[in-house]
């Protein structure tokens, strides 16, 4: 600890030194033709006075006032040119918002790369305005049509209802299966565009996480049933600070995905180590090297491609969720033996009833 310190001010000395020459290096190559021009009338003069026999320690004097001001000068203008490259390299990451601080030009074409500046800035700013503009005209639009498509939908399950009641036939089923998919895809538009929304609304307190794991369970009992999957659950009495409809429909997503690739076996929600719920099931898995990337938007891994199931949407929306609300998302999987998915919770936060 004691040798680091003196190393980082090294480092950071040798870094300040490295850009101030840069900077210098640069300022020559702008006025190296004032230099040379300097350099040549001194020449000339020189040239003249000895020709004429002019005694040598004038010359030499002449010589060295005319070096003097000349260092003199071209300190100061390095001084005002090194202070415009800070005041512009400063202004390099505030530049988009505005260009307001722009140092004061020096000459003709400093403006006319300025007056380039404000046009190109103005030309952008209005792309980014009609871009937000159309953004929020086709969320609305999607967002308008997702509700009203669950009216049909709705229309659809009660006549299906009816239809089961009745008597159950294998075609009503296979349909009302069909249709349980279409409510899962538009509830899955829906959250996407809330997503996407600059007016998403998180509720977080402290909520029972059994009545969450409870609610995603209950939707997707007929399709236990139906695949004749088992489950194994018990109560975890235990708090958890979320958002309780954000973390439902994650925890759906999640149980989505164990039932589409577990065709036998069972699946089976738990806590460990007090603070992380782990859905567990016995399906296909997922290869490990699509494990570092199941979580990319439109990524279906090889799993998802030959079974023709998969959106590539589902985790990807569960991610940003889980970001947004602070709780660590990970999947540990092998292909034949299942997959496992870990939602962490804050420690502080997570305590039995």
């Amino acid at each position: 600890m004691i040798l680091s310190q003196p190393k980082r001010e090294s480092g950071i000395w040798f870094n300040n030194m490295k850009a101030f020459l840069d900077i210098l290096y640069s300022y020559l190559r702008r006025n190296l033709k004032i230099i040379l021009l300097f350099l040549m009338f001194t020449v000339v003069y020189t040239a003249v006075f000895f020709l004429n026999s002019l005694p040598f320690d004038d010359i030499e004097y002449a010589t060295i006032l005319c070096i003097f001001f000349g260092l003199i000068f071209a300190i100061v203008d390095f001084w005002r040119y090194y202070k415009k490259h800070r005041l512009l390299f400063e202004q390099f990451n505030r530049i988009s918002l505005s260009i307001d601080d722009l140092p004061s030009p020096d000459d003709i074409l400093e403006i006319d790369y300025q007056n380039l500046i404000s046009n190109l800035n103005a030309a952008k700013m209005q792309l980014s305005l009609d871009y937000d503009n159309s953004k929020s005209d086709m969320i609305d639009y999607y967002t308008l049509w997702a509700h009203q498509i669950k009216t049909p939908i709705a229309a659809m399950r009660l006549l299906l209802q009816i239809h089961e009641d009745e008597g159950s036939s294998e075609l009503v089923r296979d349909v009302s299966a069909e249709l349980f998919k279409i409510e899962q895809y538009v509830e899955m538009v829906l959250q996407y565009l809330r997503l996407e929304s600059p007016s998403t609304d998180y509720v977080i307190k402290k909520y029972n996480i059994d009545s969450i794991i409870k609610q995603a369970v209950r939707k997707y009992a007929k399709i236990f049933i139906n695949k004749k999957i088992s489950f194994y659950y018990t109560d975890l009495n235990t708090e958890v600070l979320t958002d309780e409809k954000w973390l439902v429909f994650v925890i759906e997503q999640i149980l989505s995905n164990a039932l589409k690739y577990t065709s036998e076996g069972n699946i089976s929600i738990y806590m460990e180590g007090g603070s992380t719920l782990v859905i567990a099931d016995t399906g296909i898995g997922i290869k490990e090297e699509d494990l570092p990337r199941v979580f990319e938007k439109g990524f279906t891994g090889y799993n998802g491609r030959s079974d023709k199931k998969s959106t590539g949407i589902g985790l990807y929306l569960c991610k940003r969720i889980l970001k947004k609300l602070s709780h660590p998302i990970s999947i540990e999987s092998e292909v034949g033996k299942g997959t496992r998915v870990k939602i962490r919770f804050d420690l502080d936060y997570t305590r039995p009833e």
